[in-house]
């Protein structure tokens, strides 16, 4: 199954020539389509020992390419959101080595830090902290984002100011970064080329044991593309009318699609024709967090220079955010009742205050009673999905020392 996906990526590819590396979601530094092999299937015996005593790799190599996704993920709106550039179509082997480099604490420059420090799969790939820890136990000034559906972020760009053009490009800031990982790309290179375990798995991607970062952008936003999020409760509600849920669940799904509180109009993608799958809009919102500037914060507006953009922040996906907690971009949410309260009473009249968010030129009340608002949160609790938090594929493949 892999070498066959792997050999019609290429064909696609060659059909496509003057379109790859030029299209809008793919991005010049990371262009690079990969050498790819069609070896087969990798198994225990191939596996080197300089290999198989670090890394706890599958007898087969886990499914990342052709997830088995529920009907309402494979409609032509929902795979239009779809950000991923035409050369770095996901195979198995190449986001089997954005695994190992997503949890490699060689990445940082006291192998203290890796990118999973700070994105757990218990948390939805979040960080329970309102702050991250940096290399040298600095903190960060802004909450981590979870990473649940990345791929259906239709305008590709990231970070909660989406400065990222790709998320090619975004997978190596957090290296680079003085407080997070602390390397330049040349050291990052150094000290993968330096693990005895990684020609292998650079030559099962690519077909040969280069080690660049612009490869090891390829592999570990693969694997960040590969988190689909699809087997929650609400995909089964979904799937049978809701027939599964709750009378308070139903009541909160009802609410929060209604024009009293509109959740709906920002938290699923706009103009998707009653898309039921990407709980996640594809704008930056101000969501009235602040009338004014707070902690010199401005988002969107302080990276392009815009003051009409300040406070604009992008919107992190409702799929599992029961374990996502702290909630916004400076984590100042502790649960979901704060969350919802801000929206009930406590949205504030910044200037550029998203239009839905006003009632006649003024922040929105929406006078909710408290059976309201939990059912409101009944209702997002079925976005968690606990096959994706415990899956496997996404999990510590290092070898406990």
């Amino acid at each position: 199954m892999g070498s066959l996906l792997k050999i019609t990526t290429i064909i696609a590819c060659l059909i496509l020539l003057p379109a790859c590396g030029g299209g809008g979601n793919s991005t010049s530094s990371t262009s690079e389509t990969p050498d790819i092999e069609t070896t087969d299937v990798t198994t225990p015996s191939d596996i080197p020992i300089e290999v198989s005593s670090v890394l706890r790799l599958p007898e087969q190599l886990h499914n990342y390419s052709d997830p088995n996704l529920p009907a309402h993920f494979n409609t032509a709106i929902v795979q239009g959101f779809d950000n991923t550039p035409i050369d770095n179509i996901v195979y198995d082997e190449l986001a089997t080595l954005g695994r190992v480099l997503f949890y490699e604490k060689q990445l940082s420059a006291n192998a203290t830090i890796a990118c999973a420090s700070c994105h757990l799969q218990a948390n939805g790939f979040s960080d329970p902290n309102q702050f991250s820890i940096g290399f040298q136990g600095v903190t960060t000034t802004r909450n981590s984002m979870g990473l649940a559906n990345s791929k259906y972020y239709e305008r590709g760009h990231f970070f909660w100011d989406e400065r990222a053009d790709t998320l090619e490009d975004q997978v190596l800031e957090p290296i680079q970064n003085d407080i997070e990982m602390g390397l330049s790309l040349e050291q990052a290179e150094s000290n993968i080329i330096g693990q005895s375990y990684y020609p292998y798995l650079f030559e099962q991607a690519f077909g040969d044991s280069t080690i660049t970062s612009e490869r090891m952008s390829l592999a570990l936003s693969q694997f960040v593309r590969s988190m689909v999020s699809y087997q929650s409760k609400y995909d089964e509600g979904v799937a049978s009318n809701f027939i599964n849920f709750s009378a308070a669940e139903n009541r909160g799904r009802t609410l929060f699609n209604s024009g009293r509180t509109n959740c709906g109009a920002c938290h699923i993608n706009s103009g998707n024709n009653g898309n039921a799958a990407i709980l996640q809009p594809d704008r930056t919102f101000n969501n009235g967090l602040d009338a004014t500037l707070v902690n010199d914060d401005n988002g969107v507006g302080d990276v392009i220079n815009n003051q009409n953009q300040n406070g604009r922040f992008k919107v992190g996906s409702l799929r599992n955010i029961e374990l996502t907690a702290p909630y916004m971009h400076d984590g100042r949410f502790a649960n979901l009742l704060a969350v919802v309260e801000h929206y009930n009473s406590g949205v504030q009249d910044h200037p550029n205050l998203d239009n839905r968010l006003q009632r006649n030129g003024n922040p929105v009340r929406m006078n909710m009673s408290d059976q309201e608002k939990e059912d409101l949160v009944a209702f997002m609790l079925t976005f968690t999905d606990d096959s994706f938090v415990s899956d496997d594929k996404f999990s510590d493949p290092f070898i406990l020392e």
